[in-house]
């Protein structure tokens, strides 16, 4: 038996950051939705997703394959449920199909119902505000059973979550675990001055600069690396945020850059309840949060000095830059900042791309680059307002 995990509507309410990927490949907590199954449940997976992302993230069918709802992260009773599936039965919340041991697109034998609570995601923002317990979740699940490797003892570590995989590194920093525990992967460095609070995960080969503050619930993904102050954000791979400047409440994608000296607004002045740009109705949504601070969707970059208001999404490849701030919705190959923007086109993206990938040891293939031609193309209508 394999894991078959499917997108559903979520793909289009989590957008933009779903552009590139299907829903069960964000990572939320320390590891992707993807991961956190094949883990809970010892074997393999692959997506059934967007036709322009079906390529990359393959599909792989086999006999008696288990349809997982990629929104879906699992938990202990989850798992069980899931697990005690026959054939043609589909497990169900409502009318929210969680999963199926049958295509989901299949007449269903047996409907079982399921009525305890568990996480998903729908929004984007869910991904920061269920980072605290998927954080929790992912770091029990990873360490138990196994003994930290050691760190130098010029640091400081409060209370008892502490986790370093081989290989970590970290000196004359403090690590306070009594608010969540404290995740360091493989090959990992923490740079000196640095104060953390958990829950925290850096992921494998990613970096934390001198100096940085970080509060949870925060997790960087892997080869990326960080300083400044962050707070409640969640950072995918091969991503940088390596200087001053506040960010907050917030999500940021994969192959994306924020300029020196940039900050975000999580808070609005009058307290008021935060809204977010909603690709699927095309309007402003109320998100039920006070704190909400920046999307940003894979390979979208901003200029030093960046101003991003309270609940700002920035699209797919979108790069701000200039004094002022920006809209509250950043289109997707977008270029400029509060006094304007043009289309980014997909010639000069691609030659950005390209060496920021060869930065980091990795090619800009064709792959990568036919799912940034269909992003582009998707997204047009959104541009229109720059003609």
């Amino acid at each position: 038996m394999a894991i078959i995990l499917f997108d559903d509507s979520a793909h289009l309410s989590l957008l933009p950051l779903t552009y590139t990927r299907p829903v069960a490949d964000l990572r939320i907590g320390i590891l992707t939705i993807a991961e956190k199954w094949a883990r809970h449940l010892d074997t393999t997976f692959s997506f059934q997703t967007q036709p322009h992302l079906q390529t990359k993230f393959a599909l792989k069918k086999g006999v008696d394959d288990l349809y997982i709802n990629g929104s879906v992260c699992p938990d202990e009773g989850l798992t069980e449920a899931i697990t005690q599936l026959k054939t043609g039965e589909a497990l169900k919340q409502g009318d929210f199909l969680i999963a199926a041991k049958a295509d989901p697109a299949a007449d269903f034998t047996t409907i079982v119902d399921y009525s305890p609570f568990f996480n998903s995601l729908k929004h984007p923002e869910d991904i920061f505000s269920k980072n605290d317990i998927e954080l929790r979740r992912d770091f029990t699940l990873i360490t138990k059973g196994r003994t930290s490797a050691t760190i130098s003892d010029t640091n400081t570590i409060i209370g008892t979550e502490f986790f370093a995989e081989e290989g970590a590194v970290a000196a004359c920093c403090t690590f306070n675990t009594t608010g969540g525990p404290i995740y360091l992967g493989k090959h990992t460095e923490v740079w000196e001055g640095s104060h953390i609070r958990g829950a925290f995960a850096l992921c494998d080969h990613s970096q934390v600069k001198m100096g940085a503050r970080i509060y949870g619930a925060t997790t960087i993904g892997p080869h990326s690396r960080v300083g400044g102050e962050i707070s409640n954000a969640v950072i995918w791979g091969y991503s940088s945020k390596g200087h001053d400047g506040y960010l907050g409440n917030s999500v940021m994608g994969e192959w994306c850059n924020i300029g020196a000296d940039s900050n975000n607004s999580n808070l609005k002045n009058n307290y008021s309840e935060v809204k977010l740009w909603d690709y699927a109705t095309q309007r402003f949504r109320k998100t039920g949060l006070q704190f909400c601070g920046l999307i940003m969707a894979d390979h979208a970059k901003c200029g030093i000095n960046t101003m991003f208001n309270t609940g700002t999404v920035v699209g797919v490849s979108a790069n701000v830059f200039g004094a002022g701030y920006p809209r509250n919705f950043v289109p997707d190959f977008a270029w400029g900042g509060a006094q304007g923007f043009e289309v980014y086109t997909v010639k000069k993206m691609f030659e950005t791309a390209k060496l920021v990938f060869e930065r980091r040891g990795k090619d800009f293939d064709e792959l990568e680059q036919d799912i940034l031609k269909a992003v582009f193309e998707q997204t047009e209508g959104f541009r229109q307002v720059f003609k």
